[in-house]
């Protein structure tokens, strides 16, 4: 219940945001367009501060370096493609320029690194025997190790899907959960399955909230808790399979999980996006998308550029050649141990 207040809550929030970032007009023209993103950023966007100090962002430099290339005389599509690279220099993947013709993005948080998953070899773990329920796949390997594969958070979970895919798995040693290449979604998703596998509640970060337009203007850091679901509940060893494709809710997800004893993350880092993110528009009617309320870890650490796994393990051609994915057979020795 607490956790649907505070989901409340930060929906309210992003309703207030959004009218006091549109407070101040600027004109429909491409310089006005320009200083209407760049204030939005400025006054709104959470980790400016937390990027500055991670690789030297200085958001007014890019602000005058960026004002140089505005010009009266350019087209909406050289306007675009502009704004698009000065909102790349946040490095974030929750932040996107949206128009009628395009969307810009900033993936290379995942461009740059091995996807350690391939769905040829999902295929053959998976076979054609495998059950379905609520985006979760699932099935048991010879091994009796469980297995779940589910791509999204956007795929909603009910408490009987869960109950019933976990009654399926009790007599197993371990259960795998798969989440590579998953994009986040519903954070409520996130927390609904992590909560299968605790049984007391669980600091597992804090979030904060935009208090003015400073750069540093963010109320006190607010305790967010895991509580233990009161159905069914997961009590043997967890592996969390990850790569750098896991990000927003998925990133969460991999944080509440990292917090319990016992489960263990294997595989790679991942994509981050710890930033709740929130929408404005520009006078010209795009779309800005960007990350507002900032959330950390226990330790009080952002998440923002990726978690570590416990156990860094990735999928190698040998393995690939052999119809072997290097993830899973690393977690199913460790929960066979």
């Amino acid at each position: 219940m607490r956790n649907i207040v505070a989901f409340i809550t930060y929906f309210l929030a992003a309703i207030c945001l959004t009218s006091c970032v549109d407070e101040e007009e600027f004109p429909d023209t491409p310089q006005g367009n320009f200083e209407a993103l760049w204030k939005i950023i400025d006054e709104h966007y959470c980790f400016l501060d937390y990027k500055g100090h991670q690789y030297g962002l200085d958001w007014q430099e890019v602000h005058d370096r960026y004002a140089r290339q505005i010009s009266s005389k350019m087209t909406d599509t050289q306007l675009f493609e502009t704004l698009g690279n000065m909102l790349s220099e946040l490095r974030d993947g929750h932040v996107n320029l949206t128009a009628a013709h395009n969307m810009a993005r900033y993936w290379q948080w995942f461009e740059q690194a091995p996807t350690n998953y391939s769905d040829t070899l999902e295929r053959i773990y998976l076979g054609t025997d495998y059950k379905i329920a609520a985006g979760m796949k699932y099935k048991i390997f010879d091994d009796n190790i469980g297995y779940i594969r589910y791509e999204s958070f956007l795929d909603g979970v009910g408490a009987g899907n869960l109950s019933e895919v976990l009654s399926y798995f009790l007599l197993c040693r371990g259960l795998i959960i798969d989440i590579r290449g998953n994009g986040g979604g519903n954070l409520t998703n996130a927390e609904k399955i992590a909560s299968r596998f605790t049984n007391e509640r669980t600091l597992i970060g804090y979030i904060q909230h935009k208090t003015g337009p400073g750069h540093s203007d963010f109320s006190d850091p607010e305790p967010r808790y895991l509580d233990p679901a009161a159905s069914l509940r997961w009590q043997k060893p967890v592996c969390v399979l990850t790569n750098r494709h896991v990000f927003s809710a998925a990133n969460e997800f991999t944080m509440y999980m990292k917090a319990l004893p016992l489960v263990t993350v294997v595989g790679d880092d991942t994509g981050g996006g710890a930033g709740m993110p929130f929408s404005s528009s520009l006078p010209n009617g795009w779309i800005v998308r960007f990350s507002a309320v900032p959330m950390y870890d226990a330790d009080h650490q952002s998440t923002e550029f990726g978690i570590a796994p416990h156990v860094r393990v990735s999928l190698t051609e040998r393995d690939f050649i052999r119809g072997k994915d290097t993830l899973i057979e690393t977690a199913r020795k460790l929960l066979a141990n």
